[in-house]
């Protein structure tokens, strides 16, 4: 069970609309009075005040290009929800925008999943609407909606369009990576990267390909969250929009059906989604977020069996960075319903979704499959195995990830020198200078990016390969770290190393010289180094935890979880455990 009251079905007996959430003046007739009154100066009649609320949450910000069509969406859903006899209610939240937020969103995930979680606590509504598209938007909400209880959906906002450069089709943000990496290795000049730059987001909208913001949103449909095919239809086209209003019909249903969250947020779900985090090589964000949301449901995610699932879920997905295509090619061929049909018989067919009918239900309503080249049959992967591989060893005693379906295969069995960098202005400082002591066989080894060393656990595990090898042509190295890097990225990249170093993890007492091994295919990744050698480091160098004296900063050291609990705060997690998914 979780930790949110009772949410009961609409009843008689149960408040509805306007009367729920009361505010206390100690006499809710009084309460009930005063709010009508005020409400009725927007001018609304008693006749539109009697109906099911729907609550539209609004993440529109100027400083965030990924919701730059909320504006549009909520006159949809407001559309739907209208046309279902519903009364809409818009009200604004927190906006995290991923590069307009520092030091860095996943700091700022957990306050959004308060406000998220206490607004729809506060305001009357029988049912919300969560807009969100932003890598961390929809996971806060999700967060917030699951331990606020309510009858809630998520509407996505949508992938951007892809852009030309040259004749070559480009998107965000993995080819933005790429055109880095050669403008750093000096072989295009700043005249291209500017141009390249005009062109790699050709519209508002969330990143292009398989990232994070894209993981997300195929998560949210997979854990029956959203309207059927609600994922991939582009920000700006004709489908999002009525995707939109199909999203508002659907809370007014929810909210007379009493179709609340933890009905559809259960272990069966959560390992769907799974499968489809695996399946589409997605976001390793994707894994800390899942962990998070499922916390807030009494569930504590077990990595081992994420990985036991791994080794039966191959990719299927052809998209960046795992594949070639884009989100609008996914759209094209069929979307979440062409994934879906390809791996019905590893999902949980009975789970609930928003519609209030099951997954399998809604895949068998979808229609017959039809030829593409996006999805591929489930025994002609793009990759035998999950995107995602979980790593354990005497340097991660808590686990860490790899997302090897975008890795080098040449360096998945590796054994290196360990070049370390204290932190992530130790590595902007040293990363290009040529009198760096690195080869392109060594492992790069970035600490104190973790959730409380950064802090927020940035998106910096994608460590640049150092100038002068990458002007020598070098495209990838071994790279570990306690922090994270965005789902548009690849390479072979060690992350979510736990516990972190700047809680005195094994990660903390590396020193370059030391000799490190990784071997994806036995799931390891050791530090070669004695345990009393390891010891006696952390004796004469003793870990000082990172601390505050105020504000969000001091409760964010003070409450934030490690990366296998989700990086939320404890004190938000559910107070019962109901279980461990995926189950053994």
């Amino acid at each position: 069970m979780t930790d949110t009251p009772d949410q009961p079905s609409p009843s008689d007996d149960a408040p509805t609309g306007l009367r729920k959430s009361l505010t206390s003046y100690g006499d809710n007739g009084f309460s009930l009075f005063l709010r009508k009154a005020f409400i009725k100066g927007a001018g609304y009649t008693d006749s539109a005040l009697d109906r099911p609320v729907i609550g539209i949450v609004d993440t529109g910000s100027a400083y965030n290009p990924c919701h730059g069509n909320a504006p549009q969406l909520i006159e949809a859903v407001k559309r739907g929800v209208m046309l279902a006899g519903g009364l809409p209610m818009a009200f604004p939240t927190i906006s995290i925008a991923e590069s307009f937020s520092q030091p860095t969103s996943m700091y700022l995930r957990n306050l959004m999943s308060m406000d998220t979680e206490e607004m729809l606590r506060a305001q009357p509504m029988d049912a919300v609407v969560l807009i969100g598209g932003c890598d961390k938007t929809v996971p806060a909400q999700l967060m917030g909606a699951a331990s606020a209880g309510i009858p809630a959906i998520q509407l996505i906002t949508g992938s951007m369009l892809t852009g030309s450069h040259r004749s070559e089709r480009v998107g965000a943000c993995t080819d933005c990576r790429r055109y880095w990496a050669r403008f750093r290795a000096e072989e295009i000049d700043e005249a291209e990267i500017a141009a390249v730059n005009d062109q790699l987001v050709a519209s508002v909208g969330t990143c292009s390909v398989m990232g994070t913001a894209s993981t997300m949103a195929c998560i949210a449909e997979a854990l029956g969250m959203t309207v059927p095919g609600g994922a991939s239809p582009p920000a700006v086209t004709a489908q999002r929009m009525r995707i939109a209003e199909l999203t508002g019909k659907e809370a007014v249903q929810m909210a007379r059906d009493g179709l609340t969250i933890d009905k559809i947020l259960t272990a069966e779900a959560f390992e769907n989604a799974m499968r489809v985090l695996l399946a589409i090589g997605g976001s390793t964000n994707g894994i800390v977020h899942l962990t998070a949301i499922a916390g807030r449901m009494g569930f504590d995610v077990d990595l081992k069996a994420l990985d036991r699932m791994g080794r039966e879920t191959p990719v299927l997905l052809d998209l960046k960075p795992s594949g070639q295509h884009y989100m609008e090619d996914f759209d094209k061929a069929g979307g979440m319903a062409t994934l879906l049909r390809e791996l019905r018989p590893l999902l949980h067919l009975d789970a609930l979704t928003v519609t209030g009918r099951t997954l399998g239900e809604e895949i068998d309503a979808a229609g017959p499959a039809f030829a593409q080249s996006v999805v591929r049959p489930f025994d002609d992967p793009i990759y035998p195995q999950g995107g995602i591989a979980v790593l354990q060893g005497n340097l991660a005693p808590g686990g860490a990830i790899i997302k090897q379906s975008a890795a080098d295969a040449r360096l998945m069995e590796h054994e290196g020198r360990a070049v370390v960098f204290e932190n992530a202005a130790d590595l902007a400082a040293r990363i290009d200078s040529d009198d760096l002591d690195v080869n392109a066989d060594d492992i790069l080894v970035l600490r104190n990016i973790g959730p409380k060393g950064a802090p927020g656990m940035p998106e910096a595990g994608y460590i640049p390969i150092p100038k002068k090898l990458a002007m020598a042509g070098v495209k990838d190295m071994v790279r570990i770290s306690d922090g994270r890097m965005s789902g548009t990225a690849f390479g072979t990249i060690v992350l979510h190393v736990t516990p972190e170093s700047a809680i005195g993890g094994p990660l903390a007492h590396v020193r370059s010289g030391d000799r490190i091994r990784l071997s994806v295919s036995r799931r390891e990744i050791d530090l070669l180094v004695s345990e009393e050698e390891l010891a006696q480091r952390a004796k004469e160098k003793p870990v000082v935890e990172p601390s505050a004296e105020r504000g969000y900063l001091k409760l964010f050291l003070q409450s934030v979880t490690q990366a296998d609990k989700g990086v939320d705060f404890d004190f938000l997690r559910a107070v019962e455990t109901r279980g461990t998914t995926p189950r053994a």
